[in-house]
């Protein structure tokens, strides 16, 4: 979406490529700003490859590639200097004895992997970055599990790929991203479609945030590391220190949703937060 809108303005002819599945407003916003949209039946994997393909054969053509650019990359990584600053005007200090806890929500894996890599630059070992990823499209975490990367695909595991956290719904990770991070993601953690639905309404309720649902994978973060304690805390001996911790929810979109879409999602997270009972949160 970024992308998209911010050529158009600098006056680029702009072609993105989606997969069918892709939220319909979305595609019709993109193309009310003058973008070309292409549709691919299959899923988000497929229209990378296929965009890169056509964008090769152009030679006035640049090509946008969130798998395998440094250089996008290293643009997602200048996040964590502008959370460095923001964190200083709040008073908050980032040391060995308060550190931070970053949970960033995973698609193909670019994004929140540069987020990771500035993150580690500028605050070291004092900061704990984890991937959020949807329950049906854990590309990232079974690239690392299995050390295959983009080897593998969440179809290779009996898995759907379906999930209305669209931005997320990705089958097999950046390898780039997964093979120079592979030893500085502290966890990867996933979220059933429910639970993201029952966070946005409660979210939207108790603190009038509003956000889109893969927004909200991050938001349940904190939750999955206190439920897992030994797996994480008591391994890296952070019982003291996670006392005084910073727990960062990474929330990637929401504003852009059409109102009665984002509507519709807070009336589901409703009836989901009903019919499943807030336990199911944890989830």
């Amino acid at each position: 979406m970024s992308i998209g809108i911010v050529s158009t303005i600098l006056g680029f002819n702009v072609t993105i490529h989606m997969s069918e599945d892709a939220k319909q407003w979305k595609k019709e916003m993109l193309r009310s700003k003058g973008a070309v949209i292409v549709e691919h039946a299959n899923d988000y994997s497929m229209a990378v490859e296929e965009g890169r393909k056509q964008s090769l054969a152009d030679p006035k053509s640049y090509f946008i590639d969130d798998e395998n650019s440094e250089a996008l990359f290293l643009g997602y990584a200048v996040a964590a200097l502008r959370l460095k600053k923001q964190l200083i005007e709040k008073g908050i200090n980032i040391d060995e004895s308060n550190p931070l806890f970053v949970y960033l929500p995973c698609g193909v894996g670019g994004g929140p992997g540069g987020i990771a890599f500035g993150l580690k630059i500028v605050f070291g070992d004092n900061v704990h970055c984890f991937f959020a990823e949807p329950t049906h499209s854990p590309c990232m975490l079974l690239g690392l599990i299995t050390k295959e990367h983009n080897n593998v695909s969440v179809q290779d595991f009996g898995l759907d790929n379906r999930t209305e956290a669209d931005g997320l719904a990705v089958g097999r990770p950046s390898g780039f991203v997964g093979r120079l991070l592979n030893e500085l993601i502290s966890g990867v953690y996933t979220v059933s479609d429910d639970c993201l639905f029952v966070l946005l309404s409660t979210l939207a309720d108790s603190e009038k945030i509003k956000l889109e649902p893969s927004a909200l994978s991050g938001v349940l973060g904190p939750v999955k590391l206190f439920k897992y304690q030994t797996q994480y805390i008591t391994k890296h001996n952070l019982e003291t220190s996670v006392k005084n911790a910073t727990h960062i929810a990474w929330s990637t979109g929401g504003n852009m949703v059409p109102e009665d879409v984002w509507v519709s999602y807070y009336k589901k997270g409703l009836y989901k937060y009903k019919e499943l009972g807030i336990s199911s949160i944890s989830n």
